[in-house]
This record gives structure tokens, sequence and C-alpha cells, in this order.
């Protein structure tokens, strides 16, 4: 049964105000919003199961994913028309199964999806969508903490349609970390990747050539997943925005240039009380033409062991104005009632009325959060 709360921003200055939906009961940590039957209507995805709109009150069985403990093996639910039939399929990444894979939308049919493997990469922190060569279509970077890092381009044919192949490419030998990123971080019009120790810069062909890696910080860890690349105080140097994934704080990281004019990165917290951060996002919520930081806790990101574990769960978004972050609570409170960000939530319009919106899994349950404006 769906619940319907009105949620305000609990911050005295918040100019954002969302109401809160529970859809179905599901708990897994990863959900997204496209029409998947093609009927005009947006439709969510999560897990083993999508739900119908405009109302997502029925749900259609996609396919059984392995459950280990209280997680599912299903670490992204990203929308590509991957075999060019005209309807959207499901990208994802397996941790125990250790690939990255895709699920063959049956045309939007009720009958289960097909899964198909990509590759065996080893286990599957959470895979990114980013547009890696600049052809205007994302490729799928998946974080393998302990692996060398791949990159997977979709084949698509003279029309432009994806033929169900992809290309596949290694930047380099050395081990991912928990944590990844993208973004221009030396001005030179490529993006760059961005590890928990350090980054790999762009060559000129960067799925063909070899990344070379600059060890120039280490952001605590346990990065998110993504880590975020963004000029934050508006200086026109890149700077890194980063959670913790498994323990206190989030943080931004300023580039400078030292007297001889090496890169220098210096901290600068923007909270450190609570905890669990590992999944982040950039999105203009309030419609002032600048993005705003959404982030907050993946509930029982390690069932046990994480500093602050059972805290409470929450969603915030940040407002940054030259590099002075301000806090703004959507959701906070105990996991029963209240919603966290799970490993890969959605931030999309989805009822038409020009604001962004969020769709948050997690163990604790799948919730939308439909913005009311200012």
């Amino acid at each position: 049964m769906q619940s319907l709360i009105l949620i305000a921003a609990l911050a005295a200055n918040a100019s954002v105000q969302f109401d809160r939906q529970r859809i179905g009961d599901t708990t897994y940590e990863a959900a997204s919003v496209f029409d998947v039957d093609n009927d005009g209507h947006l439709d969510i995805v999560s897990g083993e199961y999508w739900f119908a709109g405009p109302e997502w009150t029925g749900r259609h069985k996609i396919c059984s994913i392995l459950k280990q403990d209280d997680y599912y093996d299903d670490f992204s639910d990203y929308p590509m028309d991957v075999n060019g039939d005209g309807y959207l399929d499901i990208v994802t990444g397996a941790w125990w199964g250790m690939a990255v894979q895709w699920r063959e939308n049956p045309k939007g049919k009720p009958v289960e999806w097909t899964n198909h493997e990509i590759a065996k990469v080893g286990n599957v922190e959470r895979p990114s969508f980013w547009d890696i060569d600049g052809d205007g279509h994302v490729e799928i970077v998946p974080n393998t903490p302990g692996n060398p890092q791949q990159i997977f381009k979709l084949v698509r044919d003279a029309k432009g349609n994806g033929t169900g192949k992809f290309l596949q490419h290694q930047v380099n030998d050395i081990k991912g970390t928990h944590g990844l990123g993208f973004g221009d971080l030396n001005g030179d019009g490529r993006g760059d990747l961005v590890f928990d120790t350090g980054w790999l810069e762009a060559p000129a062909k960067p799925l063909e050539q070899t990344w070379e890696f600059h060890a120039e910080f280490g952001l605590g860890g346990s990065s998110s997943v993504p880590i975020l690349v963004h000029d934050a105080n508006g200086d026109g140097k890149a700077d890194i925005i980063v959670g913790q994934g498994h323990d206190y704080g989030v943080a931004w990281w300023e580039q400078g240039a030292s007297p001889d004019g090496a890169r220098t990165w210096t901290k600068h917290d923007i909270e450190t009380k609570r905890t669990q951060y590992h999944e982040m996002a950039l999105a203009d919520l309030d419609g002032d033409g600048k993005p705003e930081l959404i982030t907050g806790k993946r509930w029982r990101a390690h069932p046990a062991g994480d500093p602050g574990v059972d805290d409470p769960v929450g969603i915030y978004w940040y407002a940054i104005d030259g590099g002075k972050f301000t806090e703004h609570i959507i959701d906070f409170g105990d996991p029963k009632d209240h919603s966290g960000t799970g490993i890969y939530m959605w931030i999309q319009d989805i009822n038409g009325d020009n604001r962004p919106d969020i769709l948050a899994p997690g163990k604790e349950g799948m919730y939308l959060f439909t913005q009311r404006g200012n």
C-alpha cells in the first residue's frame, strides 16, 4: 500500500519542498525512471520489478535476482536501448556475479526479461554512465575495486542504433579503488577518471590509448560512487566533491596550484557527523540555473561494522555558494518510516512540471520525492 506524506525541507531557509510517496514494498538499492512499454507514461524500475505509470500501483516481474544477506545483486538500473529495437533495456552490475549485465526488455510485454552478460570484471561496486569519448552517447564505467578499470562502449549501426555488442577498453593496469568519478580535472577538454587515491588523465583517444595516473591525493578510503567533479568555488578550476560510503563525512577538495605550478588539493569538510554517503548527484533543484548537491545515507551500506550504521537515514541537498555548502533536509529519521539514498538513486522530472524529482531506493524501501517547488 502506498502512502503519501508531505515532507517540508526542515532547514529554516529551505526553498524546495517535496511530497513523499512510498512505491510498493521493494528493498532493492537501485532504481530508475523511463517508459518501459512505450505507452507514453513514465514507469519506475527497481530490481526485480517495474511499476507502471502514471500511478505506479501495479508491478510487473522483470527477473529473479540473486539475494545475499539483505543485498540484491543489482547495483544500477540504467535505461539503454542495447539491441536497437526501440525499447529501453536495463544495464546493471553484479557484486557477487562479478559482471556487467544487461536485461532485455521484451518490448513491454508481461513476461520476464532475458539477462545477458557483457563481461566478467570482478566485484562491481556500482556502474556509472558517462560520455567518455564525447560522441553524445554514454559508456558503461563500472567501479570494480581491486581490479583494473574497464570501459564498455555500445557498438551502434549506421543509424546510431544499438547492436547488442560492446567494445571493451582497459584504461591501464592500475587497480581501482572504492569510489569512482569523471570530469575534466586539468582543463584540456577531456573528461578524466577519479579514484580514491588519485586521477587518471584521459588521452586523445580515450577508448584506445592508456590513461596516465596521477597519485595526487587520498580521498578517504571508502569514497562515494560517484565522486563528483565540479568547480565549487567558481575560480575556473575543477574541484572534487566526495562522500565516505562506509564512514562519516562529505567534503570538497579545492584544486589549487603551488608556486612552481604543480596542482594542489585542499580538503574542506561539508558535513562530519553523518555517515555512509555512498551516492551523490548534482542537479538544479531550485531552478536558479546552478546545480545543487544531492546526497544522503545509504542504509546498511554494510550490514554491520560501518561507523554509524544504526544512525537515522536521510536525504539532503546542499546549496553551493562559492564553496560554502548550505544543508537542506529532504527526509530524515528512523529507516522504518524514512528514506536514505540507496546505492543508485534517480533524479528526473517525473510529473511534467519542469521541476526535478528524486526516486530513492534502498533496503528501507523505495520512495519517490515529488518536488512541490519553492
